[in-house]
């Protein structure tokens, strides 16, 4: 029997040139996500983001987003432990107008944020790897990228 997919949103938070990203850590690796997580049951996609992002960052203003801009799908491979589907739909925003000293987590699961350069993230583990998308997108973009992430 296989599992529902979940659905996730999140954010590409620009400051400036930048991108900011949440640092997670799974066993002994350390792994890097666009801000936000899974949607409820009953709750609008741009509700959850902004509930996210309070989460996450500690923006609690509601940010005007745009999108989704992007769109993907994460199929973990048959020969994983246990069965993973997630649809990934990404929005977008400016933070530039402002300050990020009081960028703080409520979440457990988020261990820092940092901000990256296009050209730094070709370095890191970012998930969903989205990393061509971001280096190419710019605001006000209408494409939508579709991107299938784990398929056979």
């Amino acid at each position: 029997m296989s599992a529902e997919p979940r659905i996730r949103v999140s954010a590409i938070l620009r400051w400036q040139e930048s991108v900011l990203l949440c640092r997670h850590e799974k066993g002994d690796r350390e792994h890097w996500l666009l801000p936000g997580g899974g949607v409820n049951s009953g709750e609008s996609l741009v509700d959850a983001l902004h509930r996210e992002l309070a989460e996450e960052v500690g923006i609690h203003d509601e940010p005007p987003v745009e999108g989704p801009v992007a769109i993907v799908d994460s199929i973990a491979p048959v020969r994983s432990f246990a069965a993973k589907h997630v649809v990934h739909i990404i929005f977008a925003g400016d933070l530039s107008g402002r300050s990020l000293e009081a960028v703080t987590s409520r979440d457990a699961a988020v261990r820092g944020h940092r901000l990256f350069m296009a050209e730094e993230l070709d370095e890191i583990s970012l998930h969903p790897p989205i990393q061509r998308f971001l280096q190419r997108w710019t605001p006000g973009d209408p494409a939508v990228y579709l991107g299938a992430l784990w398929a056979p």
